[in-house]
């Protein structure tokens, strides 16, 4: 018998089959259709769709909407892409750093983009992770009005992408119960009303960021909210929105302007979007002289909120921390799954707690 026959006659032919289908898969390095993947391997559609279906249901490739096949576990590592919301805001700070080093731990490869708060870099962005071919996307970008967009480019790419804090159209939600981290920060204030102003807070503020849309916005609404389940005589006209782009500099700029209108000793309540937008509160109402008149809550438990609510007569007296250390475990793993063709709940939502002045400064005595 001649080796060569010898050497077939160990071959499994199935096996063979689908090693082809892999190869020329990881060779491609996009999602192919089941015609495309039969015309380029000249195997019988049945024994392609076979395998296609063994391999998707073993998780080495990923069946997309579109109808496409995708190899999605390969023996490079996996390469995700973060974009991060902005490098110069702490809180975008801090859920980047907890991403780098989960996907330092689970051997996923990071390509992490700054979006610099900015729709056209968001947009940018995008077209580069798609050049870079990434298996998949974190994307925290603030700006609702890019986010179909943003979304449009990934999806024709075929790479999932997990939308951070700000919903985009067919990518999957990770972040905080917005409505209700609001709500939980209007308890706090309306407490410290009915403790401090006998209930009767002058004016309620929402200082918050309407480029990131309806979704973010639904803090400043839940604050109100939870304000007026405890204090349901405010009149309605004395609640009132402020815009601060969820930044320091914005946020404080718009409080000096409302301020300015106002008589000396008005008690006002302030629900901000943000950390930042809250410290920038705290600037115009210091600057002002008014700091005794005015209690904020923020949103993110940043380092430098933590450390101002230590001193006494800060007025921000809590911030809602989104545990942003578990951002990158469960992002991380959130996106393999979803690259290994997994199916996840639409929305997946992270733990919040209030933090308060009043428990930092009695853990510091």
């Amino acid at each position: 018998m001649a080796t060569s026959r010898i050497k077939r006659l160990y071959l499994i032919p199935i096996l063979s089959k689908a090693l082809d289908v892999l190869e020329m898969l990881e060779a491609e390095n996009t999602a192919l259709t089941l015609e495309e993947v039969y015309q380029r391997t000249q195997i019988s559609k049945t024994s392609v769709y076979r395998i296609l279906k063994t391999l998707v249901h073993r998780g080495y490739v990923a069946h997309t909407e579109s109808g496409g096949y995708r190899l999605v576990s390969r023996p490079k590592r996996l390469r995700f892409g973060l974009a991060v919301q902005s490098a110069e805001l702490p809180f975008s700070q801090q859920v980047a750093a907890s991403v780098t080093a989960a996907a330092a731990s689970s051997g996923v490869e990071l390509l992490v983009l700054d979006n610099r708060f900015d729709a056209d870099a968001a947009l940018r962005n995008a077209e580069e992770f798609v050049a870079q071919r990434v298996d998949m996307v974190l994307e925290f970008q603030a700006e609702e009005s890019i986010a179909p967009h943003v979304a449009h480019i990934f999806k024709t790419a075929g790479i999932p992408i997990i939308a951070i804090d700000v919903p985009h159209p067919s990518a999957t939600y990770f972040g905080v119960d917005n409505f209700e981290v609001g709500f939980e920060a209007g308890l706090l204030l309306a407490q410290h009303a009915q403790r401090y102003w006998k209930g009767l807070p002058d004016y309620v503020l929402g200082v918050g960021l309407a480029e990131a849309g309806s979704f973010v916005q639904s803090r400043v609404l839940g604050a109100f909210e939870g304000i007026r389940s405890r204090l349901p005589e405010i009149p309605a006209d004395r609640f009132i929105r402020l815009e601060g782009r969820g930044m320091r500099i914005p946020s404080q700029q718009a409080m000096r302007k409302f301020l300015q209108k106002l008589p000396e000793r008005s008690h006002i309540l302030v629900a901000a979007a943000t950390d930042s937008s809250a410290l920038g509160v705290m600037d115009a109402a210091r600057e002002a002289g008014r700091a005794a008149d005015v209690a904020i809550v923020g949103q993110d438990c940043i380092p430098e909120v933590l450390e101002a609510m230590q001193a006494p007569g800060c007025p921000i007296i809590g911030s809602v921390s989104h545990e942003a250390q578990t951002y990158g475990p469960r992002l991380i793993q959130l996106g393999i799954t979803l690259v290994r063709g997994n199916a996840v709940p639409p929305y997946n939502y992270v733990r919040h707690r209030m933090v308060t002045a009043a428990e930092l400064q009695s853990s510091g005595d």
